[in-house]
């Protein structure tokens, strides 16, 4: 999987295609990750200690990893990554601009 958590990504197939948003965890086992802000759902909730009174609450969903794409961080546009070593060091990079992505 080519994304990590804290990356942004845009959402390219669904319901919430064109919206961009950072990845806030990701699901390996299901291939899935979840996005700030992006697939929310009404999920019916009940009481507990940390919300009593209970009733319905907006919720991200997980959405799978091949309908997003990262941004390029020079043109903030979607793009393909290549993976490369430099001092060492595993280094992603944007096809589109040549940059480096952040760790």
């Amino acid at each position: 999987m080519n994304i990590k958590t804290g990356d942004k990504v845009r959402v390219m197939r669904g319901k919430d295609a064109g919206k961009e948003g950072t990845v806030t965890k990701i699901l390996k086992k299901s291939d899935k990750v979840i996005v700030s802000g992006i697939n929310m759902i009404k999920k019916h909730q009940k009481p507990n200690n940390a919300n009593p009174q209970g009733g319905i609450i907006d919720q991200e969903a997980a959405i799978h990893v091949s309908n997003v794409m990262l941004l390029d961080p020079e043109t903030n546009k979607p793009t393909r990554i290549s993976k490369t070593v430099e001092d060492g060091k595993k280094v992603r990079v944007a096809k589109k601009s040549g940059k480096a992505l952040a760790n």
